[in-house]
């Protein structure tokens, strides 16, 4: 098989076959910096493995090289990697958690454990010497320990116990190398060892009982000295004693006192380990604890890696200045062998450790290598020690500019794959970012309010910073000719900067800003006018506004509104987007809360078209369309997007085709950003808190082959529909499209009737409500003005008549993506309602008939005891009366004997409206 075949260096030694995914994860910057980085390789060689978000990345520094092993949908929150540096188990934390053991020299997952810890995931993770066992703890409030055999096929695991409250926050975990049925574990207050035992039955994890406090928190008093909170625990290499390093600089030295007892009787080793010394090692904190070979190493908040024998005698010290609090040590697999000594000698095991080679992690997301012969500390990588929120794609170069929370500004060669130039802020963070269209500036936005405009390729200033942001500066672009420069902010506000010419020189200068919105605005977007080569400036808002800026007619300190457009009705819009030209008519792209995407005129800011977009778990949070270099087709066109965990593609133009588009998690904690290369081959997305960046390889031709194979014509829109086109669900539809058909004619005439395939737009709305949609009176209006417009601009008429296809397409892009939500209604009674008696929200039925006539699409009188009627008319065993015509009279009655005075969401929707509710 492809993993017993595998030996080290099997990934990097050749061309592996090219994925055949719509995107593909490229190259990964930054890491996990909470969590180890090991070494797998050995003497000279570089090769890493650290985790970054998601994925396990092995990274060969020297060759330049990665590889990345894909399977887990959460954030990896712990790791471990077996003695001989073979296999790597991965753990995560969150909904349908999983355990992933890897084979490091293929790459390929050897074992899956799923629901192994399914209320909360896992928070440490352990391998046993012999590479047959794992140990895991629970990230959950109660916390699990479990060991499982990984080499067995077996969902369950081999032993597990429940560890009690008062045992703390158990987040490290370790086995004793010399006995794989021992391990430790421990929290900043409490350390506990176990001990797993075959019994009669099956095996058993035995844990301190409740009367022997072996687990209970040491205090000033058991030493008359300060502890310190714990670090991490290891089991001495040569003796029973076990060590735990604490925030105080000390170890704490456990070992077994009382008589040993039959393991059978669950009285073993463990139950008798106590805390017999308290030493002091130094004053700084000591941040790692490992035993390697014949030495115990200690790593601290200084940066110094110290190296003691048993007796815990110093035997040498490695430091350096720049080196931060320390993460993680990782040490080369085989050491130099020194002149005339033999292998066997154990003499020489001490001397053999002190000479090896190691990685060095630190809390500040530096990695270095310490080569112990020359003492000689070099950095392989920094990376950002704070959230990556902004990347901008240089216009017409190989290059992307990534700016971190902690000020750090870096410019890197995606082609080549390192880093060019770097500067760093220390004044504030960095929010976003935009090149120029001719790629000569690098505009910057800070989290203080501040906006600089640097040289793109020093990273100089080409200006004096300007501060006329009252707050964060979340977006910012450059007009296409770089005459002009908008932010926005958290403030709500759009402000300007625009390129004058003075005493011979172009500089910028602070036009004007303007607190145009009430909500956060989504997005800016520069465009250019259809009649002149002038630029044109939007911004669009959660307050459903878009705002347009009238750029000519603004002055200093003067920033003039040309229009402002309300472009949803309920549906928050969330990001915006030129629409390409694929058409005679121009558009603007919005997306919505509501998985919509909407067309609007880009004069009339007129609502075109509504189509279903992407549903992959959350809206769209950023649209961007694909630079596409293909002239043999240039009305080929792609749209890059990302929903809050997501990065996608979508194929243009948009029409509701789920096979059109795909995605792929990239942050399952969130992205922040997201940036196309200039020529639409690789994407590259910014994860935040994860502190990474990724770059994703554009496969187009992957994409079009989904969307081929998800069928042609209608034959989509079928199987979005309830039992598709065989189903039910259709054969109602079409029955209801055949009465509107007789409906138009007058149900009652004798004249012969002429069957057609079309009804009249009128007829719209009452067969969407037949089918359960229940569009607003805008919504009807937009439905009926997209189909009756749908061809005006290519043969000046309107159309009159909608087919059955044609409806189909209509029905799957209006109604709502998951259909109706009863949360919606509760939502709606949490904000009209009072509590009642019960504790339940209810509206009184007076206000909820004034708010019918009042508020929103208000109804009148008439209307609104004609709909009561036909809702509450005569039931079987009631009272009410059928009223044909509108009787004022008879209508208060109707209501006052079906509608409870005091109405839950509940009675609401069951009883009035007659909707079903799920249980």
């Amino acid at each position: 098989s492809l993993v017993w075949a595998a030996t080290p260096g099997t990934l990097f030694q050749e061309d592996r076959q090219a994925c055949l995914h719509p995107l593909n994860l490229s190259w990964v910057l930054g890491y996990n910096s909470s969590l180890a980085v090991h070494s797998l390789m050995d003497g000279e060689d570089r090769v890493l493995l650290y985790v970054s978000s998601h994925t396990v990345v092995i990274h060969d520094v020297l060759w330049n090289k990665q590889y990345h092993l894909q399977g887990h949908t959460n954030v990896i929150s712990c790791l471990c990697v077996s003695e001989d540096r073979r296999w790597v188990a991965t753990a995560d934390r969150g909904p349908d958690a999983l355990i992933i053991v890897w084979d490091s020299f293929s790459g390929i997952p050897v074992r899956t454990i799923f629901g192994s810890h399914p209320e909360d995931g896992i928070s440490a993770i352990a391998i046993s010497q012999d590479a047959k066992y794992l140990a895991t703890v629970s990230a959950g409030t109660v916390q699990r320990v479990c060991v499982w055999k990984w080499t067995s096929p077996t969902e369950k695991p081999m032993c597990s116990t429940e560890l009690r409250p008062e045992f703390g926050y158990q987040d490290y975990v370790i086995f004793n190398p010399q006995n794989p049925y021992e391990f430790v574990s421990n929290s900043k207050t409490q350390v506990i060892f176990y001990l797993w035992v075959r019994t009669s039955l099956s095996w058993v994890l035995a844990l301190p009982p409740s009367s022997k406090h072996t687990a209970s928190p040491l205090s000033l008093q058991t030493f008359n000295s300060m502890v310190g909170h714990f670090s991490q625990s290891v089991f001495h290499f040569n003796n029973s004693q076990a060590l735990t390093g604490t925030s105080a600089g000390k170890l704490v030295v456990w070992d077994v006192v009382g008589p040993h007892t039959p393991s059978k009787e669950l009285r073993a080793k463990p139950h008798s380990m106590k805390a017999i010394k308290l030493v002091q090692m130094q004053k700084d904190s000591l941040t790692v604890l490992k035993v390697f070979d014949s030495c115990i190493v200690t790593g601290d908040v200084k940066g110094q890696v110290k190296f003691y024998d048993g007796q815990l005698q110093l035997l040498t010290c490695y430091s350096h200045s720049s080196v931060g609090p320390i993460r993680s040590i990782s040490f080369s697999k085989t050491p130099p062998d020194p002149p005339g000594a033999s292998p066997s000698d154990s003499s020489n095991s001490v001397s053999l450790t002190l000479n090896r080679n190691f990685i060095l992690s630190t809390s500040d997301a530096t990695v270095l290598h310490v080569a112990t012969d020359r003492t000689n500390f070099e950095k392989v990588m920094e990376e950002a020690k704070k959230a990556v929120n902004a990347i901008a794609c240089h216009p017409r170069q190989a290059l992307v500019a990534v700016g971190s929370h902690c000020g750090l500004l870096k410019v890197w060669d995606y082609q080549q794959t390192k880093y060019l130039v770097s500067r760093i802020f220390t004044e504030s963070s960095i929010r976003c970012l935009s090149y120029n269209p001719e790629g000569y500036f690098l505009a910057a936005g800070f989290t203080d309010g501040s906006v600089y405009i640097l040289d793109a390729i020093s990273l100089r200033s080409s200006c004096k910073e300007f501060k006329f942001s009252r707050g964060p500066v979340t977006h910012i672009s450059f007009s296409h000719n770089s005459e002009y420069l908008a932010t926005a902010d958290e403030k709500y506000s759009v402000t300007v900067y625009k390129r004058v010419l003075k005493n011979g020189s172009r500089r910028w200068e602070h036009l004007a800003g303007l607190h145009s919105h009430y909500k956060p605005i989504r997005s800016i977007l520069f465009g250019v006018q259809l009649d002149s080569n002038k630029p044109r400036l939007l911004s669009l808002g959660e307050d459903r506004q878009l705002v347009e800026y009238d750029l000519n007619s603004s002055s200093k300190d003067h920033l003039v509104i040309l229009h402002r457009d309300r472009v949803e009705q309920s549906a928050v819009p969330l990001c915006l987007a030129w629409y390409p030209q694929l058409s005679t008519e121009s558009f603007i792209l919005t997306a919505n809360n509501c998985y919509k995407m909407k067309l609007y005129n880009t004069t009339t800011k007129m609502c075109r078209k509504t189509l279903l977009g992407p549903t992959y778990g959350s809206p769209l949070e950023k649209i961007q369309i694909l630079p596409t270099t293909n002239t043999a087709d240039p009305q080929k066109c792609y749209l890059a997007y990302i929903t809050k965990d997501k990065v996608g593609l979508q194929i243009l133009p948009v029409d509701g085709n789920p096979h059109k588009s795909s995605a792929f998690i990239c942050h399952p904690d969130g992205v922040s950003d997201l940036a196309s290369s200039y020529d639409g081959r690789y994407l590259f997305t910014a994860g935040g808190n994860d502190c990474t960046l990724m770059k994703w390889e554009v496969n187009l031709n992957a994409l079009d082959a989904a969307a081929s194979l998800g069928g042609e014509g209608l034959i989509p829109f079928y199987n979005l529909l309830d039992g598709g086109r065989e189903g039910e669900f259709f054969r109602e539809l079409e029955d209801y499209f055949y009465y509107a058909q007789l409906r138009s004619h007058g149900i009652d005439t004798l004249e012969t009737r002429q069957v057609s395939t079309h009804i009249p737009l009128e007829e719209i709305p009452s067969v969407m409500r037949a089918m359960g949609f229940y569009p607003s009176e805008e919504k009807v209006e937009e439905m009926i003005n997209e189909v009756k417009f749908s061809k005006y601009m290519d043969t000046g008429e309107q159309v009159t008549t909608i087919n059955l296809g044609d409806f189909i397409k209509l029905y799957v892009n209006h109604r709502p993506a998951f259909g109706l939500s009863m949360k919606n209604i509760q939502r709606a009674f949490q904000v009209l309602g009072y509590d009642n008696e019960n504790g339940e929200k209810v509206v009184d039925r007076g206000d909820l008939l004034l708010l019918l006539q009042c508020r929103g699409e208000h109804m009148t009188e008439e209307e609104l005891a004609q709909c009561l009627t036909t809702l509450l008319g005569k039931r079987p065993g009631g009272g009410g009366s059928e009223l044909d015509t509108y009787d004022p009279s008879g209508a208060a009655a109707l209501t006052e004997e079906e509608i409870p005075e005091e109405i839950t969401a509940e009675i609401f929707a069951a009883d009035i409206l007659g909707l079903p509710i799920a249980e």
